[in-house]
Order: structure tokens, then sequence, then C-alpha cells
């Protein structure tokens, strides 16, 4: 794990702060060089290998790894493409797909040892995808309504006395455009930016306490190790529930471009 928030050329804890995230290039002093972004092309490595292994040699009665990736194919086909979107979801299970797969192991490089650093802690990463979602689930409402009725309909709410589209219309617009696309993507970020924080303050100062020159503090650092694990366990669980919660959001905004009245 990166940590910076140990022993302090002063007296106390330095505790972990923005400064950990920001991290130097690995190869000269590129900016596209540093940890997080290689990670990112690491993370498309593996999932294209475990795939790939998963459905080499696959077969009526699937090994270990060909039951794993099918059953997260069929827990994005099924939970978060057909009964989510409904009719034609097909179309875009490989969009859901990808997404999942992807922000689940950048998620779990926060807790894998000798990597620990989760890469949606940087919120750029988090800006694309929800860039992508922003494209996709436009393009399908124009598709499906065309340009004006899909406008009007996201503008101009049904059923809504007229006086009221004063109000109603700059706050639906802000929403589909503004609001939809940050908050999917910040959602993302700040929790895995807190949960990382959380495991260097507990790591960190458990560092800390044990090369402290007062007994009591090494006592006391066994604890703050113990909490550090802790968060780890729980720190999984966000992880994987981050990874759901973008992709089922996706998929909500995917299938509302679809309905015609929003």
């Amino acid at each position: 794990m990166h940590i910076t928030g140990h022993l302090a050329s002063g007296p106390g804890f330095v505790p972990p702060s923005t400064t950990d995230f920001k991290l130097p290039s690995i190869f000269g002093h590129s900016d596209y060089a540093t940890k997080p972004v290689v990670l990112v092309f690491f993370s498309v490595i593996v999932i294209s290998l475990f795939f790939i292994l998963a459905s080499r040699k696959a077969a009526v009665v699937p090994s270990k790894l060909q039951f794993a990736g099918e059953s997260i194919y069929s827990f994005v086909r099924k939970d978060l493409g057909q009964e989510i979107i409904g009719a034609g979801f097909l179309d875009y299970v490989p969009f859901l797909f990808t997404l999942f797969v992807f922000v689940l192991v950048n998620n779990l490089f926060g807790i894998i040892p000798l990597i620990q650093f989760p890469t949606m802690s940087h919120v750029s990463f988090p800006y694309v995808l929800a860039i992508f979602t922003f494209v996709i689930f436009h393009a399908v409402g124009i598709k499906r309504q065309g340009l004006v009725k899909y406008l009007k309909g996201i503008a101009f709410l049904p059923g809504v006395p007229k006086f009221a589209y004063i109000l109603l219309t700059p706050i639906e617009i802000a929403t589909y455009f503004l609001i939809r696309p940050v908050t999917l993507s910040l959602r993302l970020f700040a929790n895995m930016f807190a949960g990382h924080l959380l495991l260097l303050v507990f790591i960190g100062g458990g560092n800390y306490m044990l090369h402290d020159t007062h007994l009591f503090m090494k006592i006391l650092s066994p604890f703050s190790f113990g909490f550090g694990i802790v968060m780890t366990f729980f720190e999984f669980m966000v992880q994987c529930l981050q990874a759901y919660i973008i992709t089922l959001l996706s998929a909500l905004f995917i299938a509302g471009a679809l309905v015609e009245e929003h």
C-alpha cells in the first residue's frame, strides 16, 4: 500500500492526504506513465486474459474458470440488462458487461497486495466512464425518438401545467445533461477515494505506533492494523457494490431513454 502518513519528520503522526493520490511517473516524467494509468492498461490485459482462458475450452460441464466467467456474464445479462432495460436489452449487454468488469477490476486493485491502489480514486477515470454512458443513453434516445421529440420530452414533461415549465425545464435540462453524468462519476470516485484514505489512516497509523518510542503506542499498533484488516474486507464489499451501482444506473439511464415519455 502506498503509505506516506507514517513517521513524521517532526513530532506526531502525519495523516494521509490528497497528496498520497498524486503518484509520480513510473517511466520518465510523463503524466501518462503514472501508476493509475498503467493499472488501467494492466486491467485490460487481466480482463482479456481471464475471459479468453475462461471461454477457450468451453464445455457443457464447465470448468471452474468457465463457470466464473459465465456467472459474471449471466449476472450482468439478466440482472442488469434484461431486468432493467427489458425488450432489446441484448444490444446494450456488451457495454454494461464491459463497464461492470472494468470498474470491478480497477476497484479491486485497491486491496490486492503489491498493487493496492484503486484506479477509480482518480476522478478523471470515472469522468470518462460517465461520458461513455452519457453519450450512449442520449444516442439511444435520439435514435429511438428523433432529436426534436427526444429533447422536447426532456424539457417539457407531459401532464405538467405550462407555468411550471419555468421552473421544471431548466432543472430537467440540467439533470439530463449535467447532473446525471457528474453524479454518476463522483459517486464512484468519492467511494474509492474515501475507502483508500481510511485504509491509509489505519495502516499508516499502525506503522507509526509500531515504530514509536513509547511502549504504550507499540501495544496499540496491532489494534490499528486490525482495524485496517477489517476495513479491507469492508472496502471489498464497497468496491463490488460500486461496480454494480454504476452499471445499474447506466442501465436505468438507457432504459429511460428508450421510453418515449420521460
